[in-house]
């Protein structure tokens, strides 16, 4: 688990690149846990909020960039 600090150094593409990553990570985990095989269940909750905390980051880093064209009234 990363902490945001080092989120925040990332780039956009490896941001997403971490969620498709946990999202396959929590398909198996459900998978296991349907099976009676997974060992922890809150390892489910705790990937789901990695999830939550990978998009909020990578969100944040997209409304700070400016946009082309925001200087421009209509």
């Amino acid at each position: 688990m990363a902490t945001v600090k080092e989120l925040r150094e990332l780039s956009r593409e490896e941001l997403l690149g971490r969620v498709a990553d946990l999202k396959k990570q929590t398909f198996e985990m459900k998978n296991k846990h349907n099976t009676g095989v997974l060992d922890s269940t809150a390892d489910l909750m705790k990937t789901r909020r990695e999830i939550a905390r990978v998009l909020t980051v990578a969100r944040a880093s997209e409304l700070r960039q400016p946009k082309a064209g925001a200087g421009e009234k209509a």
